[in-house]
């Protein structure tokens, strides 16, 4: 329920102040650690898609990955629009892209900080806390300076669900945000689940539910009307190639064991400061179940089925990057439980023993993995630069115009290079998405297109790779430092 303090829960400027240095200060140390341990730069290839569709909007205002080639290769159109006002500003790529992912990390800790201020009568602190540690955790600073959609998708998410917690009646604005969270990503859909169920059990009587009903339907459908509109004029499909890319891509983790799936996912959602909060998450659960705290249940709901979901179809590689929409909410549960205790006296006179414990756990942990997060970021940055940039602006340099090119790996070459390409992952060649990973058809596709170029890992296509001529390796030695194989450019040899 909301707090009934005759103090106010709103943020001062002093927390407003604390918790955007905190967000500056993570921010700095990322990008100080990118740039020492070898440049400035993107910790995901896909990052560079959305820079390409955002420039080429700019620059031919059109929709396309290629110029003239319109398509439905972006998963965020909402988040390649953004990045475009950077190129309008000639600000991008890395500045205002940075700068976007700070505001956001901001956003998401301000909004965290009022919403435990809001469910916790007791929480009134000196020091903004929960903003502070949810701009520091690392998921989240990760995210916030990949380049990606990820966490404004949490963001948007994470209001929706602190709306429904905090009860709130404004139904046309939860739909609003539902609809603008699939602009963002497809899995927005999921958002519906929640604020239906909150909308049934908080409505006293069927009118009220009725009326609830048709001002969300109106908001959420305003938007998802021409999301779907858009897909079908870029891409004929109502969702963008990437939503049945990824799935066929990943067939072979959908038949792994769902306990070994588990197991991965726990892992990349535990490690860090998430783990002490364990225990607050089970008692928020308890507490929303004993007081009927609807809101508060079907975000519970929502976190545990959309983590189920991803699980069941794509893997959690790359620290959880597909699950760290979720985090946020998960995170604030633990905290909400955390501030609870903290203010109470559950362990009597050993209460404070218990306390010191759990908090001093909390900020080790937290301070613990700004520096091993910071190294993560960086040696992911160093990865991507060393090896995709390299070779895109090998490629642009040093193959034919003419040259038909094929990779699996098409942010960096959208950006640095203009060859023609034939997207293995399918994202703006959806017509390999049926055999995306049957290296026999890949082979007679790459043939019957007339390619000259294959650009992958040789490890991901070892068939493929086998059947080619190198002609260029990106040579990386932070690569090879990490056990991993080197970016290889080979010629394609056509029967």
């Amino acid at each position: 329920m909301a707090s009934t303090s005759s103090r106010s829960n709103n943020l001062s400027q002093w927390d407003l102040l604390v918790t955007a240095c905190a967000v500056l200060g993570i921010a700095i140390s990322y990008l100080l650690a990118s740039r020492f341990t070898y440049a400035i730069g993107f910790p995901l290839d896909d990052s560079w898609i959305h820079q390409t569709y955002a420039r080429n909007l700019v620059q031919y205002g059109e929709w396309s990955f290629r110029p003239g080639m319109p398509s439905a290769g972006s998963t965020s159109p909402f988040w390649s629009a953004l990045l475009a006002i950077g190129f309008l500003l000639e600000l991008s790529p890395f500045i205002w892209t940075y700068f976007l992912g700070a505001l956001t990390l901001f956003a998401l800790a301000v909004l965290c900080e009022w919403a435990v201020r809001e469910l916790v009568e007791a929480y009134r602190p000196t020091l903004p806390w929960v903003g502070i540690f949810i701009a520091l955790e690392w998921h989240l600073a990760w995210a916030a300076m990949s380049g990606m959609e990820t966490l404004l998708h949490g963001l948007i998410v994470t209001t929706v669900l602190v709306l429904l917690m905090t009860n709130s009646p404004r139904y046309l604005t939860l739909g609003l945000l539902a609809g603008l969270s699939v602009w963002v990503r497809p899995d927005g859909l999921t958002l519906l689940g929640p604020v239906l169920m909150a909308l049934m059990f908080n409505e006293k009587d069927m009118r009220s539910r009725a009326l609830a009903l048709v001002r969300f339907l109106i908001g959420f459908g305003a938007s998802f009307l021409f999301y779907l509109l858009f897909n079908l004029a870029i891409g004929g499909a109502p969702m963008p190639n990437t939503f049945y890319a990824k799935q066929a891509e990943y067939a072979a983790w959908q038949s792994l064991p769902i306990l070994n799936r588990l197991g991965q996912m726990s892992l990349q959602l535990l490690v860090g400061p998430s783990l002490v909060l364990i225990p607050g998450v089970i008692g928020w659960l308890v507490k929303s179940v004993r007081g009927r705290m609807w809101g508060s249940l079907a975000a519970m709901i929502w976190c545990v089925g959309y983590l189920l979901l991803y699980i069941s179809r794509l893997p959690v590689y790359q620290h959880g990057r597909y699950i760290m929409p979720a985090m946020p909410i998960f995170f604030l549960f633990g905290l909400l439980a955390f501030v609870e205790f903290d203010a109470g006296r559950m362990f009597a006179r050993y209460h404070w023993i218990v306390q010191t414990i759990w908090r001093g756990s909390l900020g080790m942990l937290v301070v613990g993995f700004v520096f091993l997060g910071a190294n993560s970021y960086a040696r992911d940055v160093a990865v991507i630069e060393s090896e995709m940039v390299v070779t895109a602006k090998w490629v642009a340099e040093n193959l034919p115009d003419e040259a038909l090119i094929a990779a699996h790996d098409i942010g960096a070459l959208g950006y640095f290079d203009d060859h023609e390409l034939i997207d293995l992952a399918g994202l703006i060649s959806p017509e390999v998405i049926p055999f995306i990973r049957d290296e026999p058809r890949l082979a007679t596709f790459l043939n019957e297109k007339g390619a000259d170029y294959l650009i992958a890992f040789p490890y991901f296509y070892p068939e493929l790779s086998g059947k080619a001529e190198v002609v260029f390796t990106s040579g990386s030695e932070i690569t090879v430092a990490f056990g991993e194989q080197n970016m290889v450019v080979y010629a394609w040899k056509r029967p």
